[in-house]
């Protein structure tokens, strides 16, 4: 197959055309290249068609569609942002961007898509009360926040919650810009879909990391954020209590994940719809001990809990890959040690930070 991946040269973009080149897949990669996530050009896999253009651009999306087989789409701005003056950016790349693109695949007959998506449209992640049994507590007041009390309560009773595994049927509940324009990606991926009769797969990723991440971005992952002050000779420095859990999954079994979808598209899902699966290593861990064993590999500073929040960070999420482990037969396979052991003496990719760009790459 001919693929086109869209933001091809960015962190996890990159990885997955090194994931289907070796595969045996031809590939083209369409990236804007946008200084908040490049300071230049990166170097090109031989063999690999390379188009220099911005995804809202019509002509050039048409262009890169010209016999394309399928979309691996991963042209985003990511990460929380700095404050909600970000919204337009967000919107005009994420939401624009895939229309734009979706619009130029229906027009060039392209009937395959794999979505970047993220475990960011569920919101705060399961929870349970041992009366109540299944609830979703609401957004975390600022007071609460501001006491030190991070733990949503049930919303029934206000007794504490036992946080577990989410899995794709879970309604959605975004909780931020960033959140809101993912899942608004999953509807126009589903509007395409029943538009043309196209097979689409929503890959919701949760907290990737490895090689390649932008370093000293405020759009950065929280991981590339701690590996950044390190490299700087600082303590990373740890929102809340560090007692936030989350799922860290390295980025080549992302790509493979990417691989598998692209590969189960010929089969499935059904045609006129998007199949969701959560992407995540099946280990959940604490934002503050992935802090300490990434400090810990470095061999820098031990992290600095701050208890300082952000408006809009929900305080669990971590989901369910059985889906995908059981429908497309992928499995994560670098563990958590393993990967922050790596993580820690990689290379990151250099990164401008302007408040008029955006990472338009993954």
């Amino acid at each position: 197959m001919l693929i086109l991946v869209t933001g091809g040269a960015g962190f996890i973009g990159s990885q997955i055309v090194t994931a289907l080149t070796g595969a045996g897949h031809a590939v083209r990669v369409l990236d804007a290249l946008l200084p908040a996530a490049h300071q230049s050009a990166p170097p090109i896999p031989e063999g690999v068609d390379w188009r220099h253009a911005d995804v809202r651009d019509a002509d050039a999306v048409g262009e890169a569609l010209r016999g394309v087989d399928a979309v691996c789409h991963q042209a985003a701005m990511v990460g929380l942002g700095k404050d909600f003056a970000d919204a337009p950016d967000y919107v005009g790349c994420n939401d624009l961007g895939t229309a734009v693109l979706l619009a130029g695949m229906a027009e060039a007959r392209v009937r395959r898509l794999v979505l970047a998506g993220s475990m960011v449209v569920y919101g705060e992640g399961r929870y349970a009360c041992s009366r109540h049994g299944v609830v979703r507590p609401g957004p975390r007041e600022v007071a609460c926040l501001e006491a030190g009390r991070f733990e949503p309560p049930c919303p029934r009773c206000g007794e504490p919650l036992t946080p577990g595994l989410v899995d794709e049927e879970a309604p959605a509940d975004p909780r931020n810009v960033y959140a809101v324009t993912k899942l608004a990606q999953e509807h126009l991926a589903a509007a395409w879909a029943r538009a043309t009769g196209g097979r689409a797969v929503a890959l919701r990723y949760h907290n990737v990391y490895g090689p390649g991440m932008p370093r000293d971005t405020p759009y950065a992952g929280v991981a590339s954020l701690f590996r950044s002050a390190l490299a700087r000779g600082e303590a990373p420095r740890v929102f809340e209590d560090g007692g936030q859990r989350r799922d860290f999954v390295h980025v080549r079994d992302v790509a493979d994940a990417n691989r598998a979808a692209l590969d189960g598209l010929e089969a499935g899902p059904v045609a006129g719809g998007v199949r969701a699966y959560n992407v995540g290593s099946g280990e959940p861990h604490t934002v503050g001990e992935m802090a300490a064993a990434l400090a810990a590999s470095y061999g820098g500073p031990e992290p600095v809990v701050t208890g300082e929040f952000r408006l809009g960070d929900v305080r669990h999420i971590t989901a369910s890959s059985r889906r995908l482990r059981d429908e497309l037969g992928w499995r994560a396979r670098v563990g958590f040690e393993e990967g922050m052991t790596e993580f820690a003496a990689a290379p990151l990719r250099a990164g401008g930070v302007r408040s008029d760009a955006v990472a338009h790459a993954r």
